[in-house]
C-alpha cells in the first residue's frame, strides 16, 4: 500500500464520516472478496488494499496520524519526538510530502540524523508473518501418524521491480504498485502420532519472508481429529463398549475387545456386573511427549435375551423362585 491514498482506495473524500467509510468498505469487500472471485488475483489484491485502507481509516487514532503523516503514519510517535528534540517538523499526506524546518540550533543544518533515524527505522529487520493451515484426521491417522501436503500462498518481494512497486516512474504491472506478489507452493508435513483436536504443529521457517533481512515466519498446522464410532477419547485414553451375553456375564467367558492395532481377548470373570470397566494398560493413544501410551478402558454391556423359548423361561422362573 506504499504511496497509495487510503481515501481514494475506498472512494471517499478525506473528511468522510465513519458511517460512509464503513459503508464503502462493506460494498468493496463484498465486491472483491476471494470467495466471490475465485482465482482472480487482481480481485484478491484489490480486496487486500481495501482491508488495509479500512484498518487505518476505521480507527480514530490511526486515521488522525494518517491524515497528518500519510504513509509514514506508523512512525508518528518517532517523528514527533524528533520534532521536539530538533525543532524541525515533518508533514506527509496522501497528496505529497512537506518538510518544515524551524531553528536548527546546534544541529548546524545537518539533516542526516533526522533522515537516518526516521528511514533507518523503516528498514529495520522485520520477521515474516506466520501462516496457519487446518487439517482433519481420522483417529487411526492420529494413532499411527500421517503426512499432509499443504498448499500455501505467501507474499514475497516483487522480482520484477525488486519490491519497489515501480519501474522507473511507472507503476509495476506485475504487482500493481504493491511491491509484493503472492507465491503458491506445496509443503509436505509429517504429523506425529498422538495428536488430538487443537494440536498445533510448528514448521519453523516456512512462513512468509521477512522484510529488511528479517527471518521467515513459521507455519502452524492446526489439527482436528474426527470422532470415531468405536472409541471415545479422553486425552491419551480410549473408552469402548463391549457387549457380553447374560450367560457369559454370569458364568464367565472371554470376549473380543477392539483396539487400534487389532483385537485382543478379555477374560470376563463369573458374575461380572453390567457396566463393569476393565483397564487394558498401554493400549490407548500414543503420547506426544515420550514413548508411552495411554490406556484402553472396556465397559461391559450385559446383553439381555430378546426372546425366550419355553425351556429357557422355565429356567429363569426357577432362578427367580430360588431368589437369584
Amino acid at each position: 500500500m506504499a504511496g497509495r491514498d487510503y481515501y481514494a482506495v475506498l472512494g471517499v473524500p478525506k473528511g468522510a464520516p465513519q458511517k460512509d467509510i464503513r459503508q464503502a468498505y462493506r460494498r468493496l469487500a463484498r465486491q472483491h472478496h476471494p470467495d466471490v472471485n475465485p482465482g482472480d488475483k487482481a480481485a484478491e489484491a484489490r480486496f487486500k488494499q481495501v482491508n488495509a485502507a479500512y484498518e487505518v481509516l476505521s480507527d480514530a487514532d490511526k486515521r488522525k496520524k494518517y491524515d497528518k503523516y500519510g504513509e509514514q503514519w506508523q512512525h508518528a510517535d518517532q517523528i514527533e519526538e524528533m520534532q521536539r528534540q530538533s525543532g524541525r517538523s515533518f508533514r506527509s499526506g496522501p497528496g505529497g510530502v512537506r518538510f518544515e524546518f524551524g531553528d536548527l540550533g546546534d544541529a548546524g543544518g545537518d539533516l542526516s540524523g533526522l533522515f537516518g533515524n526516521l528511514f533507518g527505522r523503516q528498514r529495520a529487520p522485520r520477521r515474516g508473518r506466520d501462516l496457519e493451515s487446518h487439517v482433519e484426521m481420522t483417529l487411526d491417522e492420529a494413532f499411527h501418524g500421517a503426512s499432509r501436503t499443504l498448499q500455501l500462498s505467501a507474499e514475497e518481494a516483487c522480482g520484477t521491480c525488486a519490491g519497489a512497486g515501480k519501474i522507473g516512474d511507472a507503476v509495476c504491472h506485475v504487482c500493481q504498485g504493491r511491491g509484493t506478489t503472492l507465491r503458491a507452493r506445496r509443503l509436505e508435513v509429517k504429523v506425529p502420532p498422538g495428536v488430538e483436536t487443537g494440536s498445533r504443529i510448528r514448521i519453523a521457517g516456512e512462513g512468509e519472508p521477512g522484510a529488511g533481512g528479517g527471518s521467515k515466519g513459521d507455519v502452524y498446522l492446526v489439527v482436528t481429529v474426527r470422532p470415531d464410532p468405536r472409541f471415545e477419547r479422553k486425552g491419551a485414553d480410549l473408552y469402548t463398549d463391549v457387549e457380553v451375553p447374560l450367560t457369559d456375564a454370569v458364568l464367565g467367558s472371554e470376549v473380543e475387545v477392539p483396539t487400534l492395532t487389532g483385537k485382543v481377548m478379555l477374560k470376563v470373570p463369573p458374575l461380572t456386573q453390567n457396566e463393569k470397566v476393565f483397564r487394558l494398560a498401554g493400549l490407548g493413544m500414543p503420547k506426544l511427549k515420550g514413548k508411552e501410551r495411554g490406556n484402553l478402558y472396556a465397559r461391559l454391556r450385559v446383553k439381555l435375551p430378546e426372546e425366550l423359548d419355553d425351556n429357557e423361561r422355565k429356567l429363569f422362573e426357577q432362578l427367580r423362585t430360588a431368589g437369584v
